[in-house]
């Protein structure tokens, strides 16, 4: 199967578009899962997090978002692993996203789609553009895998680089052209567009009409979702998948009822959003299918 082909089966299969970010920040976590920093090595308290996220969103969620920093900070890439494994078992059809934004190379490159792909079983990796063709490649030469191309992204100092202009546009929307034009022959590649930009996204959306949108910025960074769903949906009602980490996982303080009602609001929310903006599908003719 395909990534388009997965990515779309989970949607489906969820009924949302809904990305949990499995950020699990030590100080954070619920009182009942924290343990001293020196334990981490004797105890999966990340784990057990990701767990009782999993447990209650596993029915909502189309996409699961690891951030490796989180892991990787405290030594915990044994925990991570545990987690994509029980992803995997309770949630079989949702994409498993490793927000790594890797990016270098030849052999260092093949090295990182290695160890997103092989080492932690990840369906796609969020990957750097920003060292050309070459660098992107190894991400992308697995059609059942996915590359998740930062282009527009979230944070306010996205301005200082990605709004430069190139030849008459902004330097994203050169990174969109070139991905979208010459590096998705596998349809396998997703962009980065934040929340927070609406009018950004709207232009990258008429820009690029088949190409799908991870999208953050959505809670605590602020973005408006009605505005994203206004601006980024494709003709379909999909194209996008919309990303919460703190406002779901860390919702009531971390306990699963309230982690699920936060997750079946977004959803809500974000479907009946989807009602609103989708333009209505010409009926099918008798007799096809």
């Amino acid at each position: 199967m395909t990534f388009a082909e997965r990515l779309s089966r989970a949607q489906h299969l969820s009924g949302s578009l809904v990305c949990v970010g499995l950020d699990p920040d030590p100080a954070k976590l619920p009182k009942d899962l924290k343990g001293a920093p020196d334990r981490f090595a004797d105890s999966l308290p990340l784990y057990a997090f990701n767990r009782r996220i999993v447990d209650a969103t596993a029915d909502i969620a189309a996409a699961y978002k690891p951030q490796i920093a989180f892991y990787s900070a405290v030594g915990a890439e044994d925990q991570l692993v545990a987690s994509i494994r029980y992803i995997r078992e309770r949630a079989p059809a949702a994409l498993v996203i490793l927000d790594a934004k890797r990016n270098d190379i030849g052999n260092t490159a093949e090295a990182y789609a290695r160890e997103a792909f092989d080492r932690y079983g990840a369906d796609a990796v969020t990957v750097n553009p920003y060292m050309g063709e070459d660098s992107v490649r190894p991400f992308l030469a697995r059609p059942e895998h996915g590359a998740i191309l930062l282009c527009r992204t979230s944070n306010p100092g996205a301005k200082d680089f990605q709004d430069l202009s190139s030849d008459g546009l902004p330097l994203y929307r050169r990174v969109a052209e070139r991905a979208a034009q010459h590096w998705n022959q596998n349809r396998n590649l997703m962009l980065v567009v934040g929340a927070t930009y609406p009018r950004e996204m709207a232009e990258l959306r008429q820009a690029h009409p088949e190409v799908s949108f991870l999208v953050p910025g959505i809670g605590a960074q602020g973005g408006d979702l009605d505005a994203t769903l206004e601006a980024g949906l494709d003709a379909h009602g999909a194209g996008l998948l919309i990303n919460s980490s703190r406002g779901i996982i860390y919702a009531g303080g971390g306990s699963a009822a309230a982690i699920r009602a936060a997750a079946v609001e977004l959803a809500a929310a974000i479907n009946r959003g989807r009602a609103a903006h989708t333009p209505p599908q010409p009926a099918q003719a008798a007799g096809t299918v």
